[in-house]
Order: structure tokens, then sequence, then C-alpha cells
């Protein structure tokens, strides 16, 4: 399974502290729910699985109790109170974070929740060559200049941008720009911050999806998505191994060999469901060439990828799985790990399905050298 490039080290600041009355939500939007979690936790969850080392999430005075609610359970976060301007909500953040001071630093606003991975390792990457960097998309439409209501002229598209958020710093570089800002004029991000004290930034490729919620009609609900993912895996037989197989220990004269217990089932079931949600595979998540791995429970990479399905906004329908072998027999275990699976993802008995089938002699499988598995995973929107 081919290993996705690790990330380099960085920490984050999400930026939650404003009051988002214009969302028309009973809370500040930041904490409303939007696709089944609170609209801060989507970004900051998506932030530590990226492998942020720390997470400082400035929200408004006297928000202690809905954030804490609203993040419960991520690690690693802190809590910073933030100022009266977005700039000073920043700079208290990164204040915060220079006690163990990290070199790369993303500042992210919570009002943009749909934070993709790619787009965090194109902006790590842009720092190599500049202190700072941003995700931008072009102009598609025709720009007007308005003159008391009349247009005054046509603005050149081809050399402007949207910006978005997160936007990558090297840590001092920034600290020393806002400690550099005074109030006004405020900016209208980070990257405008930077420039004032002559920093550079790269421009990276943005995402569509990274939209920031803004108004009442964000936070309707849409009809739900069905989402459609395919895993498939296989492992070799080898002496003197146990063999599991759907999270069930099943009697054989021979086991799955591999860096963890090598279950062929619940793998093809971990790329189901991430291809499902279109997060890379099992090797990008757990790499074989990670020691901490080494003889692990395939239950623990089926969590993993449950919680980034729920994190993704959707609830899974059902799975459906089918083990490809001559030996051993699958019946007789078939209902260890039909009730195994839901369990470990939180599912109805009924929306699970495992099957068993052989090549009738044909290939590895038919062989007895090996295993095989594929998985179909269907997920719905929680909206």
């Amino acid at each position: 399974m081919p290993d996705s490039p690790p990330l380099p080290l960085f920490a984050a600041v999400v930026v939650a502290a404003g009051k988002g009355l214009r969302a028309g939500q009973p809370v500040p939007k930041q904490f409303a729910r939007w696709r089944g979690m609170p609209v801060v936790r989507h970004s900051v969850g998506a932030l530590i699985d990226a492998g942020a080392q720390r997470v400082v999430v400035a929200i408004p005075e006297g928000a202690e109790t809905v954030a804490g609610e609203a993040l419960a359970g991520l690690a690693p976060v802190e809590l910073v109170t933030g100022g009266a301007t977005r700039q000073g909500s920043v700079r208290r953040a990164l204040e915060t974070l220079e006690s163990r001071a990290p070199e790369l630093v993303l500042i992210h606003d919570a009002a943009r929740p749909a934070l993709a991975r790619p787009v965090i390792a194109r902006l790590l990457a842009a720092l190599a060559g500049s202190p700072g960097a941003i995700p931008v998309l072009p102009v598609v439409d025709s720009l007007a200049i308005d003159d008391h209501g009349m247009m005054g002229g046509a603005a050149d598209r081809e050399a402007l941008r949207r910006v978005q958020t997160p936007q990558a710093f090297r840590f001092h570089d920034i600290l020393a720009a806002h400690r550099a800002w005074s109030d006004e004029p405020t900016a209208g991000d980070d990257a405008q911050v930077l420039r004032a004290i002559g920093g550079t930034v790269a421009l990276v490729e943005g995402d569509e999806a990274l939209r920031k919620l803004t108004f009442a009609e964000d936070f309707v609900p849409q009809p739900s998505p069905i989402r459609t993912g395919m895993g498939f895996d296989v492992h070799r037989l080898a002496a003197g191994k146990e063999l599991w197989l759907g999270g069930v220990l099943v009697p054989h004269d021979k086991g799955l060999a591999g860096h963890s217990d090598a279950d062929v089932a619940l793998h093809a079931l971990v790329d189901a469901l991430l291809g499902a949600i279109g997060d890379g595979d099992i090797g990008a998540h757990f790499p074989p060439s990670d020691p901490q791995w080494k003889g692990a429970h395939s239950a623990r990479f089926v969590e993993h990828a449950a919680a980034l399905v729920d994190t993704a906004g959707y609830r899974i329908a059902n799975v459906d799985l089918t083990i490809i072998c001559e030996m051993p027999k699958i019946g007789p275990h078939r209902d260890a790990m039909r009730t195994r699976i839901a369990a470990l993802l939180a599912i109805d008995l009924g929306a699970v399905s495992v099957k068993a089938t052989t090549t009738e002699g044909l290939g590895l499988t038919g062989r007895g050298e090996g295993i095989a598995a594929q998985a179909v995973a269907t997920l719905v929107g929680k909206d």
C-alpha cells in the first residue's frame, strides 16, 4: 500500500472569536451545528488529523462552556479569549503558542469548515520558499467598479484572486508582523499583516469547498448526499500466525502475514470508508513503515475511519463485505464478524453484510496462498 509523504510539523490557530450575527443562528455561527456537528469542530478536527501538534482556538469572552462542548474530546486543543479585533485575537493565540514556539503555523477562520488535507499540504510545502502562503481561487465572473450606483469601469479579473484560509506562515515572522501592526487600519487577513513588514506571500491552489459560512441560508440542511466507496485488499497466508478475519479470530492452520494483524476483511472495509469521503487509503493513515502499527489490531483502523466519516458530516448507511478464499469456511463465523463490525462502526447489525466466495481453485486464493476481500460502503449526509 503506498505511503503519503508526511507533512512538516506545524501548529495551528483557529479564529472563532466573532459574533457571527448574519448567520441568524441562536449561538455564534462558529458554534452552530453544520452537517451534524458544530462548525468549529470540523476544521479543528481536520487540523489535528493532518498532524497539528497544538491547536489554539480564539473564542469570544465568556464562551468557554459552549466552546468546550463543541470541541469535547479533541486534543491537543487550547482555548484563548480573543481580542477586540480579528488581529487582536490572532495575536493572543500566537503569543499562547510562543512558549513552545513551532516553526510553522496555520491560521484558519472557523467559519470555513470544509478543510481538506491537500490544501494544508500545499500551504506547508510553499513555506519552504516563502515566509507566508495563502490558498487562492480564480475570479470567474466579470467585475465592475461601482461609481455611485453606476458602472464606473471594469477590473481585470485575470490579475485578481479570491483568498481563503487557512493561511500558513513561519511562526516568528507572523508573530513579529502582528506585534508591529497597529489597530488601524483593520487588515483583511494575516497575509496583509505579514506584507506590511515586507514579508512575501506565496499563492497556492485553494478549494471551492472551503467557502465561508456567512448567511442563514448557509445553514439550511441540503438534501442528504449519498457517497459510495470501494475497498480491496489481499494478504498471503503464512504458518505460525493467527488468522484474523472481520475482527474475529478464526481457527486455522495458517494466518495472514502483514505489518498489523493483516485482517484483510477489515482493511478492505477501511479503504471503502476512506474512499467514500475521499480521504486516501489505509496506507496513508497507518503506514506499514511506522513501527507503532506492528501487530496492531485492525479494529483500531476501522474505528479511526468511522470517526473520519463522522467528522466529514456523514453516517454509515450500510457496508457489504465479500471474503474470497478456499479455506477456512466463512459461514460458521459470519454472524460473529457481522456483530463485531456493527459494533466497531456503531451501526445496526442489519446494515452489515458479510459474504464469502471462492475462485474455483484459480489464482492465489484458489491455491490457498492467500485471502482477498472487497468491501463497499454507502454513506449518507447527517443533515
